[in-house]
């Protein structure tokens, strides 16, 4: 059976994990956000229920 055969696909998933982990992931990381959520308060809106005409 080729899907038990792991010599083709696992140094490709190895390459490709390696490369995000070493490669992307930092770059992903060094962005910052411009939208803090921490810096943000909480705001509480008033609702009011619905009133229905046939009830």
């Amino acid at each position: 059976m080729p899907q038990l055969n792991p010599d083709p696909w696992f140094p490709i998933m190895l390459t490709s994990w390696l490369t995000f982990s070493l490669v992307i992931q930092p770059k992903l990381m060094a962005f910052t956000s411009t939208n803090s959520p921490s810096n943000k308060t909480a705001t509480t809106t008033k609702t009011t229920p619905w009133t229905w005409p046939w009830t």
